[in-house]
């Protein structure tokens, strides 16, 4: 009857590494392509920008969608 678009995801996994019980992502926002570091597992979670050595934001120009 109605046709559901297919909705692009906004955030794609970069990498992932586990660590014990947990996780550690990078997460790219495919509409900014700003990196993030994000963990998982059975302690509290977080998210924060991913930074460089000079504490600038990663951004990744190729992965950002029009």
């Amino acid at each position: 009857m109605f046709k559901k678009q297919k909705k692009e995801e906004r955030f794609v996994i970069k990498e992932e590494q586990s660590l014990g019980l947990g996780a550690i992502y990078i997460v790219v926002d495919t509409r900014t392509g700003v990196n993030y570091l994000m963990n998982t597992g059975i302690g509290p979670k977080g998210i924060t920008p991913l930074l460089d050595s000079e504490g600038k934001v990663i951004v990744d120009k190729l992965r950002i969608k029009q």
